[in-house]
C-alpha cells in the first residue's frame, strides 16, 4: 500500500462528529459571513498565538497583502517602499508585495534552516527599505530575535508570514506574536487547515486591525459606509466553524509531526541526504519535512517507484518566475542551490509507524547507501 504524502481525508475524519456538528450549528443558525463563529474563533486563535487580535479574511495571500495595504494606508509604508524577502519563499510572499505596489528585495537564506539569513540582512537594507518580511518556511521559525534587533535599529516594520508555522514557538512565543503583525492561511494542507481556503492576520497594533476589518468587507466599518477603497476577503462561518474545531486539535497534531520528524532526523542516515538542521525540534512546527539532495529527482524517484510519494517545494524560486522576469538576473545562487536539491517527505499527524519506517527503509536504501 501506497505512503500518500498528505491524506486530508483521514487528517479530517479523525474530527468527522465534531466538523458535521459544528456545520449544522451554522447551517441551522442562519447567519453566514461576518457573525458569531467568525468572531469566536478570531478570538480563539487570537489567544492561542499570544495576540490581541486576529481577523478572519479569505485565504493566506490576502493576509499578507491586508497587512501590507493597511500600513500604507496608516502611513507606515508608500508605494515604491522596500520589502526585504527571502528568495526562497513561496511566490506568495513575493504577490503580497508587487500588489501593494511595493519592491520585493530577495535576500539568501540560510541553507542549514533554509528561513531568510538574519546575517545577509543588514547588508541589503538601503535607502528605502522599510519593511522585512521574515517567513517561517516549513514551520520553522526564523531567526526572530535577530530580525526583531535589525528592525529597531533601523526603524523597519517586521512582519511575518507564518502561512506554514501555525504552533511553531520559541521560548513560549508562538509564530504570529513576534513582529508588527502576521499572516496566515488556512489551505486545507496547512497544519491548522480549513475545509476550504481561509487566512487570517494577527497583530497586537489595533489600528492596523482595525484598517484590515474595514479593508477586508469593502473598506467598510458600518454598512453601506465606505471610507476605504476595499476588497471582499471574509473569512466566512462555516470556515471559522472549521477552524474552530481543528485549534483545539492543533497541539496534539504538532505533537505527532515533532514525533515523526525525530525518527526521521534520528534514523536517516544517508551520505546524498541533507536532513534539516533543526536547534530545538519542540519549536518546530513540522508543516513540512524537507530533505536536501544533489540527486534529488533520482531520490525522489526512486521512493515513487516504492509507493512512497514526496513533493518539491519549490521547484523555481520567485525570481526565475516569468511573473518576475525584471529580478531574474539577480545573483541568488544559495536560494537556487535550494530550489535544485529540495524534496518533501511524508509527514502528518495520521502517518503511523509502519510509514513512517517504510520512509526510513526507502531513504537508506537510495543508490549506493550502505
Amino acid at each position: 500500500m501506497d505512503v500518500p504524502f498528505l491524506d486530508a481525508r483521514a487528517v479530517n475524519a479523525r474530527y468527522a462528529d465534531e466538523l458535521k456538528a459544528a456545520a449544522a450549528r451554522v447551517i441551522d443558525s442562519g447567519w453566514y459571513i461576518l457573525g458569531d463563529e467568525l468572531a469566536a474563533f478570531e478570538q480563539e486563535f487570537a489567544a492561542y498565538c499570544g495576540v490581541r487580535h486576529a481577523v478572519g479574511v479569505g485565504n493566506g495571500l490576502d493576509a499578507l497583502s491586508l497587512v501590507l495595504r493597511g500600513y500604507k494606508e496608516l502611513g507606515a509604508l508608500t508605494e515604491g517602499d522596500e520589502v526585504l524577502v527571502p528568495g526562497n519563499t513561496f511566490i506568495a510572499s513575493f504577490l503580497a508585495i508587487t500588489e501593494n505596489r511595493l519592491a520585493p528585495v530577495p535576500v539568501e537564506p540560510d541553507p542549514a534552516t533554509f528561513n531568510i539569513d538574519a546575517s545577509r540582512v543588514e547588508q541589503c537594507i538601503g535607502p528605502r527599505t522599510r519593511a522585512i518580511m521574515a517567513v517561517h518556511l516549513y514551520g520553522h521559525l526564523a531567526n526572530m530575535s535577530a530580525l526583531a534587533a535589525l528592525a529597531r535599529k533601523h526603524g523597519l516594520l517586521l512582519i511575518e508570514d507564518a502561512a506554514q508555522a501555525h504552533g511553531a514557538s520559541c521560548a513560549g512565543i508562538r509564530a504570529g506574536a513576534f513582529g508588527d503583525a502576521a499572516g496566515f492561511s488556512f489551505f486545507p494542507a496547512k497544519n491548522l487547515g480549513a475545509l476550504g481556503d481561509g487566512g487570517a492576520v494577527v497583530t497586537n497594533d489595533a489600528a492596523l486591525a482595525a484598517r484590515v476589518r474595514a479593508l477586508r468587507n469593502y473598506g467598510s466599518e458600518l454598512k453601506y459606509v465606505h471610507p476605504f477603497r476595499g476588497v471582499n476577503s471574509r473569512l466566512d462561518e462555516i470556515q471559522a466553524a472549521m477552524l474552530r474545531v481543528k485549534l483545539r486539535h492543533l497541539d496534539e497534531d504538532i505533537a505527532r509531526r515533532r514525533s515523526v520528524a525525530r525518527r526521521y532526523r534520528e534514523s536517516i542516515r544517508h551520505p546524498d541526504i541533507v536532513l534539516p538542521a533543526v536547534g530545538i525540534e519542540e519549536q518546530h512546527a513540522w508543516h513540512l519535512f524537507v530533505v536536501r539532495s544533489r540527486r534529488r529527482d533520482e531520490l525522489q524517484h526512486h521512493l515513487q517507484a516504492l509507493g512512497i510519494h514526496s513533493q518539491v517545494h519549490y521547484p523555481v524560486p520567485p525570481h526565475r518566475q516569468l511573473a518576475y522576469a525584471a529580478l531574474g538576473e539577480l545573483p541568488l545562487p544559495v536560494t537556487e542551490q535550494l530550489h535544485r536539491e529540495v524534496l518533501s517527505l511524508p509527514i502528518s499527524p495520521t502517518l503511523d509507524d509502519e510509514a513512517v519506517v517504510r520512509v526510513i527503509e526507502g531513504c537508506q536504501a537510495f543508490g549506493d547507501a550502505p
